[in-house]
């Protein structure tokens, strides 16, 4: 296997680890705050801590990945991830719990963005789709089965294995990564931006706190408000900054180039949308169908088989249409998908069920994949490392902002109509984040044929130039 081949799947298994990690404690709540003497309200907070984390320390990654090489951080990264789940294994209390998953944090913050740099700075630009089909795929596939298999080792072992079987896993990723990927020399660097690090730490960890507080309320609401305004006000006075410092922590000249701002910003707002869907499916199934947290999880894993099939067809499909075509039909299309969640009743089949979202799987593996390639289309590879940055800072703070507006829909219908959560209440909130999901399609379509076109290989709409000489 070459290692072009082999580098996105060690990639894959490192994100995979992270990924399912990241959402496999939510049905095990109940039983480790038993077990440490909590409630499964307050224990939320280590969910919080671990995004706050997150938020925290993605934005210096680039730096870490260029001052001592990317290959040696990406190494450490599953080291500290280990070692954060070694402790979450061993936490007796709240407080310890928190820091544990803190300290997972630190070490998830490095593993996303530097694997995916890792990606750009060893693949070449046409070969890079089919990469980022790879990497995409542990995206997607751990928060659907994170739930499940975080129930099933909870009823027949103990939670604490949640975390153990993240070491085998860790060392052969370590090991794996140390001996097949292949050396990345380390980039001259600047002084660190620590004003920069300081303002982005407290504006990134501020809006993702804030609005994980409001949906999942461990703390009064006002606290979320509260931090959302402080994380605000930071991401203001960051962009002062960044444009009177000649070397910022996060380059944001980057958005005066259109094909990156588009990736950049239309994937964040389709990611708000979807970023919903996880957070509302499992409470439509249980809620309004009566169905068990086991039964919800082996639903919604039809969209994993989507997310899986669509690896071997995204580069074809890329090849053929663009980028361009691919994210107006991806993001119009799973918009649609994603609105007729919502008028999902528990007599609807259960093959209609599963059919919508394993098309729904698909279409937004296809859309992750697409966008994230074209983030490094037009990007110089010395820029990469601050392209992969905030590409990352995006995607975290948006995925909180998703799961935020799907919960506050929720209640916003039941404010409004006195009603507890039922059917027509979840048809709101499908329709709202479907809305969101599909505006992306106007700045989509504003792209021209060939953007991207080093990447997808996609050349027909260059034909009519390459002609021209010999008309004249």
């Amino acid at each position: 296997m070459s290692a072009n081949r082999t580098t996105p799947l060690i990639l894959a298994v490192a994100l995979f680890m992270e990924n399912m990690d990241s959402t496999v404690i939510a049905t095990s709540l109940p039983a480790i705050a038993t077990d440490i003497g909590t409630s499964p309200i307050a224990l939320k907070l280590a969910l919080t801590a671990y995004l706050v984390s997150l938020a925290i320390f993605i934005p210096i990654s680039a730096w870490m990945a260029d001052r001592f090489g990317a290959k040696r951080v990406f190494r450490v990264a599953i080291g500290v991830f280990m070692l954060g789940s070694i402790a979450c294994a061993l936490s007796s209390s709240l407080g310890a719990f928190v820091l544990a998953r803190f300290l997972q944090g630190m070490g998830g913050s490095m593993m996303t963005p530097v694997a995916r740099l890792v990606l750009v700075r060893t693949t070449e630009k046409s070969g890079l789709v089919s990469a980022m089909a790879t990497l995409t795929i542990p995206a997607l596939i751990g928060p659907l089965i994170g739930p499940p298999v975080g129930g099933f080792i909870t009823t027949f072992f103990a939670w604490q294995w949640i975390f153990l079987i993240n070491i085998p896993i860790g060392i052969v990723g370590i090991w794996l990564s140390g001996r097949f990927l292949p050396e990345i020399p380390p980039e001259p660097t600047q002084r660190m931006d620590v004003v920069g690090f300081f303002l982005s730490a407290v504006a990134a960890s501020g809006i993702v706190f804030g609005l994980s507080v409001v949906s999942l309320p461990a703390l009064p609401p006002v606290v979320g408000a509260t931090t959302v305004s402080l994380g605000m006000i930071c991401a203001l006075l960051y962009i002062r900054h960044a444009r009177r410092t000649p070397h910022p922590l996060l380059e944001l000249r980057l958005f005066s180039n259109p094909v990156f701002r588009t990736a950049i910003v239309g994937g964040s707002l389709f990611r708000i949308g979807v970023g919903a869907t996880p957070f509302l499916l499992p409470l439509l199934f249980q809620l309004g169908f009566g169905l068990t947290p086991f039964q919800s999880g082996m639903i919604t894993f039809a969209s994993a088989a989507g997310a899986l099939s669509m690896k071997f067809v995204a580069p074809k499909i890329l090849r053929s249409v663009g980028f361009r075509t691919v994210l107006l039909v991806a993001s119009g299309a799973s918009a649609c998908l994603i609105a007729i969640n919502g008028f999902f009743t528990a007599e609807t089949p259960y093959l209609v069920v599963l059919a919508v979202l394993f098309l729904a799987g698909f279409l937004r593996s296809l859309f992750f994949t697409s966008s994230n390639a074209l983030v490094f289309a037009d990007i110089e590879p010395a820029k990469s490392g601050q392209a992969t940055a905030i590409s990352a800072a995006a995607q975290q703070i948006t995925v909180a902002l998703g799961v935020a507006v799907g919960g506050g829909a929720l209640e916003l219908w039941g404010l409004f109509t006195e009603q507890a959560i039922g059917g027509a209440g979840f048809t709101f909130a499908f329709l709202v984040i479907a809305v969101i999901a599909a505006t992306p399609m106007l700045m989509f379509a504003r792209l021209e044929p060939d953007a991207g076109g080093a990447i997808s290989g996609h050349r027909k709409a260059q034909t009519p130039a390459a002609e021209e000489p010999q008309q004249l």
